[in-house]
């Protein structure tokens, strides 16, 4: 694996130069004599770790399109695909267009994007109200049940249209339409026993926690194999950050609403979810000690929603391929991801960006950075009558609310951003759980691009 997580870096590293080598100056005085005209494009390795996903392995292209150059650096059309595949089987299939031009005032992105996931998280509902037993997945413990215990089968397609346009000052308002469909189900074990031919390594085919849960109820029929739910949106944005990639000051919040339509056996399913989104960047010291921070929450404010729309957390618009519920790479580092699912989720997180060291190489700035964090997550909505864990539980016994129920899931780390030119940066965060029962494992790395805020 150290093997592996090595070739990411350096593989990163590679796209960073060959991107940013063709398309950004070191300088504006540079940017003058260096102004991109007409298509720039090229096919890249998309690679990355994930201490969730394991490692990543696939291609991307990014296609710009400046036109005559007086725009420039900002572009008039961008085209964007990938397509990708973990070690643990998931994958990513992403096209997306995104422009500010095409329409005059108003920005659109057009997303369309398949991911298969054979082995998604699944730990129950409301977090710490759902024990989680470290032993069950442990092949060389008393207590093993299956690697795929704490798993579910869950593909998704999704669709989307949002347009952006400015109201005034910096306030701007959105709309958009989309749809998602849900293919969920229990782990399908000969599948994943038949990419293996070593018959020692084949997964049991046993009952796991997502059987439970429908075999008691908590998961109903009509919600147990997914479904196709259409929805729109719309909301406001306050922004106010010196710079989109990276900024060192300013504020950008963000307030929507989104209406979930069921369609066929999820016709039932109907709500209104309220998102709630605060960023805030301070500089403590020019721009080498940037205090990050933000907080928000995802609501349901009426009518219900399936388990399964409750692991996704809503957007104004894509930004990037995955949008998991609480938990992992994307909202809380160091544990597990979907730990922590409910109807209604609040978190936080806290960064203290640094950069330590400054090297300019030829036309191009490169900077070093530590970045100390604390994420946190937690349930403010839960559900009701959930049991602590199905596996031992008898058929009366109900968890009901307790004093874990609204504690907040805890986890921090330090994490290291190498730069170029501010625009591109390879961030490699190290992550741990403050509490046991959100991740056993003490380490977890996660290689990705950019800041995750």
């Amino acid at each position: 694996m150290a093997n592996r997580v090595l070739k990411s870096v350096l593989c990163i590293g590679m796209m960073l130069n060959y991107q940013v080598a063709n398309m950004v100056s070191a300088t504006a005085q540079e940017e003058a004599r260096h102004v991109r005209q007409g298509w720039t494009f090229g096919v890249l390795p998309s690679v990355a770790f994930d201490a969730d996903l394991g490692f990543q392995y696939g291609a991307l292209t990014n296609i710009y399109y400046f036109g005559d150059g007086s725009t420039y650096p900002e572009y008039l059309h961008s085209f964007y695909a990938e397509a990708a595949y973990t070690t643990k089987h998931f994958g990513i299939f992403r096209t997306s267009y995104d422009s500010k031009h095409l329409i005059p005032g108003h920005r659109l992105s057009v997303d369309l994007t398949y991911l298969p996931d054979q082995m998604c998280d699944f730990y129950g509902f409301n977090g710490y109200q759902s024990d989680y037993n470290a032993s069950y997945a442990k092949e060389d413990d008393p207590s093993y049940i299956s690697r795929a215990y704490y798993k579910y089968r869950r593909d998704l397609f999704r669709f989307s249209a949002d347009m952006q346009g400015h109201i005034s000052g910096d306030l701007y308002w959105n709309a958009g339409v989309g749809l998602l469909h849900f293919n969920v189900g229990t782990v399908d074990i000969d599948r994943l026993n038949s990419f293996t031919k070593n018959e020692e390594k084949w997964l049991p085919n046993t009952v796991t926690l997502f059987d439970h849960y429908v075999q008691r109820g908590y998961i109903r029929s009509d919600e147990a194999q997914g479904g196709l739910h259409p929805y729109v949106h719309a909301g406001v944005t306050y922004d106010t950050r010196d710079r989109q990639q990276n900024p060192t000051r300013g504020i950008h919040s963000d307030a929507f609403v989104t209406y979930y339509a069921g369609v066929g056996p999820t016709s039932g399913y109907n709500d209104l979810k309220l998102n709630l989104n605060f960023r805030h960047y301070q500089s403590l010291y020019s721009d080498r000690l940037i205090l990050a921070y933000r907080v928000g929450a995802q609501l349901n404010v009426a009518g219900e929603s399936p388990f399964y729309l409750n692991t996704y957390m809503n957007q104004l618009y894509m930004q990037r391929v995955v949008y998991e519920g609480l938990g992992g790479a994307n909202s809380v580092r160091g544990i597990m991801r979907n730990r922590i699912l409910a109807p209604g989720v609040a978190f936080a997180n806290v960064e203290l960006r640094t950069r330590i060291f400054s090297l300019k190489l030829g036309k191009n700035m490169f900077y070093l950075g530590l970045n100390p964090f604390v994420d946190a997550g937690m349930v403010v909505q839960p559900y009701e009558g959930v049991v602590s864990d199905p596996h031992t539980a008898t058929a009366a016994e109900e968890a009901g609310a307790d004093d874990r129920l609204y504690r907040p899931h805890l986890g921090g780390g330090l994490g290291v951003k190498v730069a170029m030119n501010d625009n591109f940066v390879l961030s490699v965060d190290w992550a741990t759980a403050f509490d046991r029962q959100d991740n056993h494992k003490i380490s977890n790395l996660y290689i990705k691009m950019g800041y995750m805020f």
